[in-house]
């Protein structure tokens, strides 16, 4: 955590200094507003980044011989074959041609979304993991 505020501290010099060339050699107070505003954003990003660093173990990106996967972790479970996405794609695609087509393509849609969102969240709670 201690590259990432020392990045976002070297960013907000970086984002002051654009800001100073800027407004003076554009004259407009809009832009030269939004930069300034950016770097007080930016500046305390950094110095929470920094802040917390010191309170938090060393992380792999803090060590230069550290590799990717070092800090890499589980990234979650995912159904290895299921048909509810694709009932959700299509539902999906035809909610956005009823924008284009008519409101009454909403009705067919609908089910579709509903049928695809509903089996994709209860899809694990079918057969042996269903609770009585």
């Amino acid at each position: 955590m201690k590259i990432q505020g020392w990045l976002f501290i070297w960013l907000s010099v970086f984002i002051l200094i654009m800001a100073g060339v800027y407004g003076v050699w554009s004259k407009e107070p809009a832009g030269t507003t939004a930069l300034v505003l950016a770097f007080g954003l930016s500046l305390m990003i950094g110095f929470y980044l920094a802040f917390t660093a010191k309170r938090v173990d060393a992380m792999a990106q803090d060590n230069k011989q550290a590799d990717v996967a070092d800090e890499a972790g589980e990234l979650g479970f995912f159904a290895p074959h299921s048909w509810q996405p694709l009932s959700l794609a299509i539902g999906g695609a035809f909610a956005f041609l009823a924008v284009a087509m008519g409101w009454w393509l909403l009705f067919f849609s609908l089910p579709l979304i509903l049928v695809g969102l509903f089996g994709w969240v209860f899809e694990f709670y079918r057969g042996e993991n269903r609770t009585q």
